[in-house]
């Protein structure tokens, strides 16, 4: 019996890297980054992208899709990962009764995988190719840590208390900082309170519409939720003889960047081909300036995560992989008219200006636009003191129909981002609004996937030149 497990185990791990070694020399793997910052719609993007690539009569500017003559679902090659509950997702967006599915809070993963046959001369000579797509999500907020991994506590420090201070809902943390002696004997009572108000404050600045709020694990803890790595705040500069509250929550600091920053980048991000980042520009535009020149800021930053540039087939094949396209895209352009989405797409390049310099500079291939993966509005006209509007409407968070008009986005970027530049409270000149709306009941026809607005360029863009 322990011969035969040892043989059977023996003759499982030859199958496992003959697989292995098959799929890197004749099936090419293309892993998708889809990440997210808060409410940009990632887990609508990934369920109605699937489900377009599978049925793609709503594709057309998805230049493959000619060529492909299947695609299916496969078992996803990462055993420890969690699959990505597609099925479940897209259950929820095509009910009788339609909703948006609960957000994914941790990694996961899905592949789709491609019949694709090959164009010209040779494509009657070698037969058809299978090309794997791992779509790989996880959440923004886990993106933005990387960024840790180079400063001190210390630097860490200063800059998140320097954000807690201009922004109101830092005032109850502040507060309980202002209450504590960082020097003094460190006890554990005391570092949950501090760490407890610092997240408190954290994710009232999300919901405040600001996207620069790490560390991303306090706002989505999963397993670690209680554990000392996640029990620390930032403190000022100052004394920290040992034993401090200060020297142990330096300690926790870098106990994070190592145990979960770290493993992260290793496992997860570091092999990653191509990346979408989903942005929910309207929703900070709507908060207002200090809104916007957080996300300006914090879409630099993404960058310094990534690895711009190629690097050749060897070293591919070995798993090291750098970023060859990166697509920012602004999200929910449903919820203005058509009109208005070449300034949403402005807006949206001017916010990534420095993002994009830099990875354009460095080799990587960039893109910014406006999409909706779901549409869940259509477009109307309708008059209001003597003017005709060009309204959306929809079906309201609380069942009703809607024309919503959410005031004109300026046609020169700068009229939004100066201000904000300049640390302006509100805009002077305008006022933008957003609507909730629920996801429209869906009447597919064969071959159809969920309606959508420039999916199908996204795809093209990211995976296109793959297929």
């Amino acid at each position: 019996m322990i011969l035969n497990t040892i043989a059977d185990r023996i003759v499982r791990g030859v199958e496992t890297v003959q697989d292995g070694v098959h799929e890197a020399l004749f099936e090419p793997v293309i892993r998708l980054g889809v990440t997210g910052l808060s409410r940009a719609g990632k887990t609508v993007f990934i369920t109605s992208l699937v489900a377009n690539l599978l049925d793609r009569g709503r594709m057309p500017q998805f230049g493959p899709s000619s060529a492909i003559t299947a695609a299916y679902l496969q078992p996803q090659p990462d055993d420890t990962v969690p699959r990505f509950d597609y099925e479940s997702h897209l259950s929820a967006l095509t009910a009788p009764e339609p909703h948006w599915p609960e957000s994914t809070r941790a990694v996961s993963e899905l592949r789709l995988s491609f019949k694709v046959r090959p164009a010209g001369l040779l494509g009657g000579l070698t037969g058809q190719k299978t090309v794997h797509l791992d779509i790989v999500d996880y959440p923004g907020e886990w993106l933005l840590d990387l960024g840790l991994m180079e400063k001190s506590y210390a630097e860490w420090s200063a800059e998140a208390l320097q954000a807690a201070r201009d922004r109101a809902e830092g005032e109850a943390f502040l507060a309980a900082l202002d209450a504590t002696d960082p020097s003094a004997k460190q006890d554990e009572p005391t570092a949950k309170s501090l760490a407890h108000s610092f997240t408190a404050y954290l994710r009232s600045a999300r919901a405040a519409g600001y996207s620069d709020c790490t560390p991303g694990r306090f706002l989505l803890p999963g397993e670690l939720e209680g554990s000392p790595v996640l029990t620390f705040a930032p403190l000022p500069a100052g004394e920290a003889p040992r034993g401090s509250l200060h020297r142990e929550f330096e300690r926790r600091f870098e106990a994070y960047k190592r145990e979960v920053v770290k493993p992260f980048f290793r496992d997860h991000f570091s092999r990653i081909d191509r990346q979408i980042v989903l942005v929910d520009a309207l929703g900070a535009i709507h908060s207002g300036p200090k809104a916007v020149e957080d996300l300006r800021r914090t879409m630099a930053d993404i960058l310094s995560a990534f690895r711009p540039g190629r690097v050749g087939r060897i070293m591919s094949l070995l798993g090291q992989h750098k970023v060859e396209k990166i697509l920012f895209a602004a999200t929910k352009a449903d919820h203005i008219h058509h009109n208005q989405h070449p300034r949403l797409t402005a807006i949206m390049e001017a916010l990534v200006r420095d993002a994009r310099d830099r990875a354009d500079f460095a080799g990587a291939s960039t893109q910014a636009m406006s999409l909706a993966a779901l549409r869940a509005t259509v477009e109307d006209t309708m008059e209001h003191q003597g003017q005709n509007l060009d309204v959306v409407r929809g079906m309201t968070e609380g069942g009703k129909q809607a024309a919503f008009y959410p005031g004109e986005l300026p046609e020169d970027p700068a009229h939004i981002l100066s201000p904000a530049r300049k640390g302006a409270e509100r805009w002077l000149d305008a006022q933008y609004e957003i609507m909730k709306f629920r996801p429209a009941r869906l009447t597919l026809r064969p071959g159809e996937g969920p309606p959508h607005i420039r999916l199908d360029r996204a795809a093209e863009f990211l995976i296109g030149d793959k297929l």
